[in-house]
Formats: structure tokens, sequence, C-alpha cells
């Protein structure tokens, strides 16, 4: 098995992390991690850290909600390569019961290789949507969420 899940959070840290072992389909011919492939392994710890906290995305699309990105970074520090063991942590810094913010940062043995952002929206039926109005019980979770991360760091 490629991934391998790390569902141990450590207290001094927020949010959630998710380890993996880089693919040889994610580099190039040097053995280097191809930088699209960082937000890849963004929306692993994404998909993960929500599923963790009781909201996984395949429900909230059931519900006929969506949160597509409407806005990504990353700043690349370190190059990740072949056969690596990473970490990828995310964590939530912003909800406004509109939009959600979250964070991430990517290690190998301690190292920080890259960190980013992501800005989301929710949309229901094509039209944008507020949690807070719409969806008390998602709107309780990401609160929840960045009252816990915004706490530990």
């Amino acid at each position: 098995m490629d991934r391998m899940m790390d569902r141990e959070n450590h207290s001094d840290q927020p949010g959630h992390s998710v380890s993996l072992k880089v693919r040889y389909y994610e580099t190039d011919q040097m053995g280097i991690v191809h930088h699209s492939n960082y937000i890849r392994w963004f929306e692993v710890a994404r998909t993960d850290y929500l599923r963790a906290v009781g909201l996984p995305y395949r429900e909230l699309e059931a519900s006929g909600t969506i949160s597509p990105v409407i806005g990504i970074s990353c700043d690349y520090l370190q190059s990740a390569r072949y056969d690596d063991e990473i970490a990828i942590r995310a964590w939530v810094t912003g909800y406004t019961g509109v939009r959600l913010q979250l964070s991430y940062e990517v290690t190998c043995d301690g190292v920080v290789l890259c960190r980013g952002k992501s800005e989301h929206a929710f949309v229901h039926g094509g039209r944008p949507v507020a949690p807070k109005r719409t969806l008390p019980h998602v709107h309780q979770i990401l609160s929840d969420c960045l009252m816990r991360d915004s706490r530990v760091m």
C-alpha cells in the first residue's frame, strides 16, 4: 500500500496529518517531485481532515453542496524525492460562515518542504450558500475546527 494514514495528532500542532511515500510517477527523471503534486497532497490532507472531524466530503456532495477551491498558494522551500516518507498537515486558519481557509505544511524527517493555503466557497444547486445560515451542522464543525486549531497555534 503506497499511502499510510497517520491518524495520530500531536497536541502541539493544529489540525490533522496524513503520511505517504512519494510515488515514482510523482517525480521527474531526476527523482524530484513535480511541483503540481504538492497541491494534490494538500487535497489529500484536506479531505482526510474533514473526514476525521465528521464532515466527509462525499456526504457534503451527497447533500447537494460542493466546496470549490477559489484560491490556492504554495511556497516551495525544499524538494521531496522519490520514496521519501512525507507528512502533510492541514488545519483551519479561517472560517467566516461563508468561506473556509486551510493552511498546509509538508515535511520530511522534520524538514519543512513547503507551506500553502487554500480558500473555499460553498455552492448548492449552482448558487453560493453560507453554511452559517443554511448548513448548521457544517457550520458548527468548521467553527469548532477553527477554534481548536487556532488555540493550538
